[in-house]
């Protein structure tokens, strides 16, 4: 399931915490009509792909009235250019590969650094994080995984990945942007797929925002103690 028309290569959003709200109004009405067909009602979670996610995941916590915690996913790098995923992991060690990848077998030795790398930053984030993190039980819940948008897909996947795991009752990919042609691929991996908007020409996600600053560390903590007091 998405919304949104395809649209040229501007600004869709004023911050991160606009989108945010914008796509807990779709997240709330779509959980509610789930709810009224159906005489069960799993719990929601809302786990955030920090950082930039969680100032996205706050406002559909605070809609849904449920707890924000985090999943730590990154992206691993091709050996001889960064900015090209062929790969993501999570700091629990779930992990998936581009299908498409073709690397010489020096590269794919040296990949396999790009790996532990990329493991390696991702428990250190989750260890900076989860002390700000409530206590969860996913199974039996509905899994929300929010982003602030969806690029390559490939961190989004292998949250999701990790997440069944823990067998929750349903696993939601949200985020306010994607390029539709992702759509099919990620119903792959999540019961739903909610996205606010699918433009194309899709160069990167900051495009579609007004103001996309590096979310900091305080600033997350933030977010992740603020969602427990509410």
């Amino acid at each position: 399931m998405y919304w949104g028309k395809t649209m040229s290569n501007t600004p869709l959003f004023n911050d991160r915490t606009q989108a945010g709200e914008r796509l807990a109004e779709v997240v709330q009405a779509t959980l509610i009509k789930q709810a009224s067909a159906s005489e069960i009602k799993p719990v929601p979670i809302v786990y955030a792909l920090p950082r930039g996610g969680l100032e996205v995941a706050a406002p559909v916590a605070r809609v849904l009235h449920c707890p924000l915690t985090i999943l730590v996913a990154k992206k691993i790098s091709h050996p001889e250019n960064p900015e090209l995923a062929i790969g993501a992991v999570t700091a629990c060690g779930s992990v998936i590969w581009e299908q498409s990848r073709r690397l010489s077998q020096r590269q794919n030795w040296r990949s396999h650094t790009a790996l532990d790398t990329a493991v390696n930053q991702a428990k250190s984030l989750e260890a900076k994080l989860s002390v700000a993190c409530p206590q969860v039980n996913t199974e039996g819940a509905i899994a929300i995984i929010v982003d602030d948008g969806i690029a390559t897909g490939m961190t989004m996947a292998v949250a999701a990945a990790a997440i069944r795991k823990r067998s929750p009752a349903e696993i939601w990919l949200c985020a306010p942007v994607a390029p539709l042609r992702l759509v099919p691929w990620l119903h792959q991996w999540g019961d739903r797929v909610i996205v606010l908007a699918t433009p194309e020409p899709f160069a990167s996600v900051s495009n579609f925002y007004q103001e996309f600053p590096q979310l900091e560390i305080t600033e997350a903590l933030m977010y992740l103690q603020l969602a427990q007091e509410e």
